[in-house]
């Protein structure tokens, strides 16, 4: 996503306002998926996009895991609870990028009904009571230095660059991606 959609994404627009260019390079390229359907009611929703109860449009971890997409490991997959009253979220592996991966958007066909369509179950990747109760751990309590996206050996992670650009806090990505700051704080009335 970051070499082959973000950075070429922001080289194309950086002519136009960037406010967030994840975002607008996720949006940017499903609406072109939507164009490839155009007689389609084709519904999408982004991670970031919140009910006006704000709770989440949809939970994305919860969609990763029922679409097959990934496992989404929880308390109730470790038998032998350690943590008492702790409260513990639950955190996606993907069985080739571990925890190098984001679910950005969910893409709905509303007309569509598959009645016989089997659902594919998520594969199950770190099965050991040991290994889950540690990326719950590594997730919950140590999540800043990533250790839990490799709680499994992963075929493929983020580029040093990547890892480096969401290390970096958000108002200094924009010099990362050779973006002005002050560009971006352009408005229109």
């Amino acid at each position: 996503m970051f070499d082959k959609a973000l950075k070429p994404f922001v080289s194309k627009e950086r002519l136009k306002i960037i406010r967030d260019p994840v975002d607008q390079c996720v949006s940017h390229h499903l609406s072109r998926v939507k164009e490839k359907f155009p007689d389609q009611r084709v519904d999408i929703m982004f991670d970031y996009e919140m009910l006006p109860s704000r709770k989440p449009k949809f939970l994305a971890q919860t969609a990763a895991h029922v679409a097959g997409a990934a496992y989404y490991y929880q308390r109730k997959d470790v038998k032998l609870d350690p943590w008492g009253k702790k409260k513990i979220f639950g955190v996606c592996i993907h069985p080739k990028y571990g925890g190098w991966f984001a679910i950005r958007a969910l893409l709905l066909f509303p007309a569509i009904q598959v009645p016989f369509l089997e659902q594919p179950l998520p594969v199950d990747c770190v099965s050991s009571e040991e290994k889950r109760i540690e990326l719950l751990e590594q997730f919950n309590f140590h999540w800043q230095d990533g250790r839990y996206r490799d709680i499994i050996e992963v075929k493929e992670r983020y580029s040093e660059e990547q890892k480096n650009y969401f290390a970096t806090p958000p108002a200094e990505r924009f010099r990362l991606l050779g973006l002005s700051q002050e560009a971006q704080r352009i408005t229109f009335h």
